[in-house]
């Protein structure tokens, strides 16, 4: 099995829904690790498996940009944190989710939209990136 994440679609506003993994002592752990997986591979990866209508680059393309605003990233990506204004649950279905355990934890996947123009607004406007 793939843990990558992949592509469903883009929808009409340019938002991406996804399907990310996530690992965690339980399902609300593993399933809030795979929300922040998928906004952080919208920044810093690209989404370049599933759908391939939806391939898209990274919104931040400046080499080891994680490191580099490494204190940022950290905030923005607590439990709970900013992060979570730039995803949209309207996509996840019940029982859509694959799971897998394992000795500490679980793995499970969640179906997520990410809201791209609006991160990469945010990102723009706290000078992370360039307009």
């Amino acid at each position: 099995m793939t843990y990558e994440t992949r592509c469903l679609g883009i929808e009409l506003d340019g938002s991406q829904t996804l399907l990310a993994w996530g690992e965690g002592r339980n399902k609300a752990d593993a399933e809030e690790q795979a929300k922040k997986n998928a906004v952080r591979d919208v920044i810093f990866k690209g989404i370049n498996s599933g759908n391939s209508d939806c391939t898209k680059p990274p919104l931040v393309n400046t080499p080891n940009a994680q490191q580099k605003y490494e204190e940022y990233f950290d905030a923005f990506f607590v439990d709970g944190g900013e992060y979570k204004k730039y995803i949209s649950m309207d996509d996840h279905k019940r029982r859509s989710e694959d799971k897998e355990h394992y000795q500490y934890g679980e793995k499970r996947s969640v179906i997520v939209r990410v809201l791209r123009s609006e991160l990469k607004k945010r990102l723009q406007d706290d000078g992370i990136l360039y307009k």
